[in-house]
């Protein structure tokens, strides 16, 4: 047997004295706790009867001042009823009034403590008055007239201002109908001497709020209630008490709960009553009771005296006979306890040796712990051999598991993944580096944490390892084990790290293999999916809205405006559709037009996007749903949005572009009963708009059928693509004459279609709806390419052609190009081709035009500018363009016999263009008296029905 080493000796405090150290400490907590209960039993009381004398104060006081408003009502009803009174008031004679006010007056100040009488008529003009102050501009009279008045019943109110008075209000009755109002008033002087006797307390009454000027100097004021004491018993003493009581306590608190304090070497209680009935919303009234309560007090602190004596008397008392009683065992356990070190030395032999062996007839268990010493010793005796023989066995057992140990560790630190291990109440036992990692903790900060504690999105980290067992103490419940160590399961959570990240983990809950008691064990594996979860929630995202615009999209707002239908909601659906927008995605680039679309998305959402639902639905077009709107608002939304978009201020490479869009308004379910045909309403009323002079906007009545209207406009762009496809489009030609000599040398290409029944369509049918559409691009590009076909011909006859561009071909970059290609394919001169533009045109994008025509100009062919004089344009703009013709618009040619002013207008474009060298054409020339003058002013070629009608040009 190998010997131990002798354990260092330590002090010692024998078992005796620390029994009855502690029972000593036992037994004064016992001995405070009862003092403190029986302290607290009698302060329990001692609330408990102040809140209801509180309570019952309160009750008193408000029920004197119901008998004093009682008793007032009826004084005015006696007074009211006098039949002298109602008499005098009927004659409105004021002398007659004051005398039978003189004669009820004494009785009514003397016996009833009436302050003041008030007499009004009808009208509620004071026609009597008998009391202390003639004022009524405080009383809401007008407001009483009414009441009494109308229902011919009483009224009282109580009004706190310079002091606190009642007032009763009864109307005069002369066979059945009011004839005027009699008010008395009193003050509370009366309640409060009542109140004083029934509480046997001191009563003051306040007033919060502002008083008159003359008053403040009279009555003390408590700056901490901002009220003023107009009424006090036993002044010299409770006012302190009160300017105390007001800066250490709020005066709402005093109405529930009363204020104990001490003052004068004296316990008082305050409490508060508020006037409920007070109608002066300047100022409100409080009746405060002052209690002492000095004899409570002291009853209570004499009682806790004589607990505590009684405490410590039983408790010295008790000390004295357990000491008694312990000193002959408490030996003997201390020579068992010397002896028990010898144990573990190994001297077995002598702890025998030491111990008596003794057989007393009834044995204690200090007589079982010497028997069991001494077996002890022998049993340790015997196990100490067999362990010598087995702890060989348990080395090479021990370095087998090490070995063990760390190769699951390893793997569990190598994994990637999150490891945890938790026990059967779900707190952690091990971690692998990977989750220590992601976490930002140490062990100390995450052993014994729950798992739902640190794998939560709110989870809250400790900064110490202190926190980890602040849930030690909470027993885990049977549920609790069902929970943690059912069948293995699946599920996803997120949390969040130190560092505010935020992880989505997929996590596998599996129980271990030996998880087969209350102790057992489970394993979590969780895969981080953050960047998974992320991409799902941007496709979900990408799903509802327009990447560009972060605006809702088409299918999103299809469905929101299902969903109001389906609810049988009312309201409107506006649609936006951006004007030339093509033109500055083309001029500036698609990377300005993307960013005037965000620009407008921006404003429309931030002034817009609380009372409605905002999307793009492609292109420049967004769209609005506003719910329970009527058609007007729906318009002033409409005029809203034109400001605003009149508002943003878009510059691009040094260009400035005005923003506007034409919005169509549809009500639903007016314009239709289904998302498509709202839709297809507000397209329609949104070209309406375009078409329109005068407005943005356009409200589609319920007389109209858009669809109709839709499926005609659908006609005619599938009439359109047709055209273009298999060449149905008729060229007319109309001639240009020179003037002088009636000669012919161009004529000007007009565009027709037919009908199926062979009747011709004109212009002003689908010109239009080639331009919204945008095929008036390919329509011009047919027309340029027939017309070289013919111009082919008429060439050799000294004949050229005039074509006209519609204001979308100028800002078609390849036009250039196309107009080359034709000409080298075709072998038409370009000196015979004239390419005409509107003056309209021309001058909304000045720029853009003075480039299309130069570039026309440069391949050789000549250009006219059309319809010149109804754009107002300057003078300026003309010696700017390189056109060679200039055509005076025809409203002022069929004017120019009877009207002066086109005299005037039609000789001065004609002198203004022969001087920058232009030729000038006039239009609608109708008759022969138009010839001579339009000779007189210069102008060289005239078109019209009565120089020639146009006719077709046969193609092929």
């Amino acid at each position: 047997m190998t010997a131990l080493s002798p354990p260092k000796t330590q002090r010692r405090l024998s078992l005796t004295w620390r029994v009855i150290a502690l029972s000593s400490l036992l037994l004064l907590l016992l001995v405070a706790l009862f003092i403190w209960l029986g302290q607290h039993h009698l302060t329990q009381q001692l609330e408990s009867s102040r809140v209801e004398s509180h309570e019952r104060q309160q009750r008193e006081i408000r029920l004197a001042m119901q008998r004093s408003a009682d008793n007032l009502r009826q004084l005015a009803g006696l007074t009211a009823a006098a039949p002298e009174l109602g008499s005098a008031l009927q004659n409105s004679s004021r002398n007659e009034l004051a005398e039978v006010l003189s004669a009820q007056w004494p009785s009514l100040q003397l016996e009833a403590g009436v302050d003041e009488v008030f007499v009004f008529n009808a009208q509620g003009v004071r026609v009597g008055y008998s009391g202390i102050s003639e004022s009524v501009a405080h009383l809401p009279i007008q407001g009483w007239i009414g009441d009494v008045l109308s229902t011919e019943s009483p009224i009282t109110a109580l009004r706190c201002a310079v002091t606190c008075q009642q007032f009763a209000a009864v109307p005069v009755l002369m066979e059945g109908v009011s004839i005027g109002m009699v008010v008395l008033s009193r003050s509370l002087a009366d309640v409060t001497r009542q109140a004083r006797e029934v509480s046997g307390s001191e009563i003051a009454l306040m007033v919060t709020g502002p008083i008159a000027e003359q008053t403040t100097a009279e009555v003390p004021r408590l700056d901490g209630w901002n009220g003023y004491i107009l009424a006090l018993t036993n002044r010299d003493k409770m006012l302190p008490l009160l300017t105390l009581s007001s800066s250490n306590t709020r005066l709402h608190q005093l109405i529930d709960i009363p204020f104990s304090l001490e003052f004068a070497d004296r316990h008082f209680e305050l409490s508060a009553v508020y006037m409920e009935e007070d109608a002066d919303w300047r100022s409100t009234g409080y009746f405060l009771i002052i209690s002492d309560i000095t004899a409570q007090i002291a009853a209570i602190q004499s009682a806790t005296q004589t607990l505590l004596i009684v405490g410590i008397t039983g408790w010295l008392a008790a000390e004295l006979l357990m000491l008694v009683i312990l000193l002959g065992p408490m030996a003997r356990l201390r020579r068992v306890a010397d002896l028990l070190p010898a144990l573990s030395r190994g001297e077995f032999s002598r702890v025998r040796d030491k111990l008596p062996v003794n057989h007393p007839h009834f044995s204690d268990e200090i007589d079982v712990l010497e028997d069991s010493t001494r077996e002890l010793s022998q049993q340790l005796e015997t196990l100490e051999i067999v362990v010598q023989e087995h702890s060989g066995q348990l080395a090479e057992r021990v370095d087998e598991l090490a070995k063990e140990r760390d190769f699951v560790n390893s793997l569990l630190d190598t994994a990637r993944v999150f490891i945890v291990v938790q026990n059967s109440a779900g707190r952690i036992q091990l971690i692998n580096d990977y989750t220590r990692e992601r976490l930002g903790l140490r062990d100390a900060d995450l052993i014994g944490r729950h798992f739902s504690d640190l794998f939560d999105q709110n989870a809250d980290f400790p900064s110490s390892s202190d926190s980890r067992h602040e849930h030690d103490q909470e027993a885990d419940t049977p549920n609790d084990l069902v929970q943690h160590l059912g069948a293995p399961s699946q599920e996803e959570k997120t949390f969040q790290t130190q560092d505010k990240r935020l992880f989505t983990v997929a996590w596998f809950h599996a129980p271990l293999a030996n998880s087969h008691d209350l102790n057992a064990s489970k394993i979590s594996v969780g895969l981080d999916i953050t960047e998974r979860k992320a991409a799902e929630s941007r496709l979900t995202w990408l799903a509802e809205h327009d990447p560009l615009t972060e605006l809702y999209n088409r299918h999103y707002f299809q469905d929101a405006l299902q969903r109001a239908i389906i609810g049988q909601a009312k309201g409107a659906v506006l649609l936006l559709d951006l004007d030339q927008f093509k033109e500055i995605n083309e001029l500036s680039g698609h990377y300005v037009g993307d960013r005037l679309l965000r620009e407008v998305a921006n404003t429309l959402f931030l002034n817009l996007s609380q009372r409605s639902i905002i999307a793009r639905l492609g292109g420049d077009e967004f769209a609005l749903l506003l719910e329970n709107i009527t058609s007007e608002q729906a318009i002033n939304v409409a005029e809203y949005i034109s400001q605003l978009l009149d508002g943003i201020g878009f510059t691009a490479a040094g260009r400035k572009h005005h923003v506007s869009a034409s919005i169509g308004i549809a009500l639903f379910p007016i314009n239709g009963q289904t998302p498509a045909d709202l839709l297809a309403s507000a397209d329609m009323a949104m070209y309406k708009a375009k078409e329109s002079s005068s407005q943005h906007w356009y409200l589609l009545r319920q007389t109209e059928n858009a669809k109709d209207e839709l499926q005609e406009r659908v006609y005619w762009v599938e009439r359109l693509h047709k055209a273009l496809e298999n060449d149905e489009f008729e060229l007319w030609a109309q001639p240009i004459v020179r003037l002088k000599d009636r000669d012919i040398k161009h004529y000007e290409v007009l565009l027709r279609m037919r009908n199926d029944d062979g009747s011709l369509v004109p212009p002003a049918q689908f010109i239009p709806v080639a331009e919204q559409s945008g095929l008036i691009v390919q329509v011009d590009r047919w027309v340029i390419r027939h017309s070289l076909e013919v111009l082919t011909a008429l060439q050799k006859k000294g004949m050229s052609l005039a074509v006209n561009l519609s204001g979308q071909s100028l800002h078609d970059l390849s036009l250039k190009q196309y107009l080359a290609n034709q000409l080298k394919i075709s072998g038409a001169d370009p000196y015979h081709l004239i390419l005409e533009v509107t003056e309209t045109a021309a001058i909304t994008d000045f720029t853009t035009a003075r480039n299309v025509l130069q570039a026309v100009r440069e391949l050789g062919c000549r250009t006219a500018l059309d319809d010149f004089g109804i754009g107002f344009s300057s003078f300026h703009y003309l010696s700017q363009l390189p056109v060679d013709y200039i055509k005076i618009d025809g409203s002022f040619i069929r004017s120019l016999l009877i009207d002066a002013d086109s005299h005037t207008l039609v000789k001065a474009i004609a002198d203004i263009a022969n001087g920058f060298g232009k030729q000038t054409i006039a239009e609608f020339v109708d008759q022969e008296a138009l010839v001579p003058v339009l000779l007189s002013y210069g102008i060289q070629y005239g078109q019209g029905f009565h120089l020639g009608k146009p006719e077709k040009i046969r193609l092929h």
